[in-house]
């Protein structure tokens, strides 16, 4: 590492390490490094031997049951969907019960009348035509 020009400091502190004492003990990990160490056989025996033994011993835990509302939010797409899926029922609920001027309406495309439509003669009045029958 190479010190601050002119041997900077921060807070009294010096900027770089320049010890050499610390040069000669990189030089002892790189050659621990390049050497890996062996495990000796009856270790690794013994640490087999051990694993075999608790292995049948291991058995793992049942996931946790969650309730249905949480499964079916999970297989909507979680929350984020859950959301848009609420914004947009809110919206077609709006729609659908005030809608805007250029949509038809949408009672009159389901097929629902009024007591104007259904008449096939509609603009008799009921009064006219009952003092006609009496005459």
């Amino acid at each position: 590492m190479r010190p601050w020009p002119g041997g900077a400091k921060s807070w009294g502190i010096a900027m770089a390490d320049t010890d050499k004492s610390l040069q000669e003990l990189d030089g002892l990990f790189a050659e621990a490094r390049s050497t890996p160490p062996v495990l000796p056989d009856h270790l690794s025996a013994a640490i087999l031997a051990d694993a075999a033994r608790v292995q049948p011993e291991y058995q793992p835990a049942e996931p946790a049951r969650q309730p249905l509302w949480r499964q079916l939010a999970e297989a909507l797409g979680g929350w984020p969907a859950l959301g848009g899926l609420a914004a947009a029922s809110a919206a077609g609920l709006w729609i659908g019960l005030a809608p805007p001027s250029f949509m038809p309406d949408p009672v009159a495309l389901a097929g629902y009348e009024d007591s104007s439509t259904a008449f096939a003669d509609g603009s008799y009045d009921m009064a006219l035509m009952l003092s006609e029958d009496l005459q």
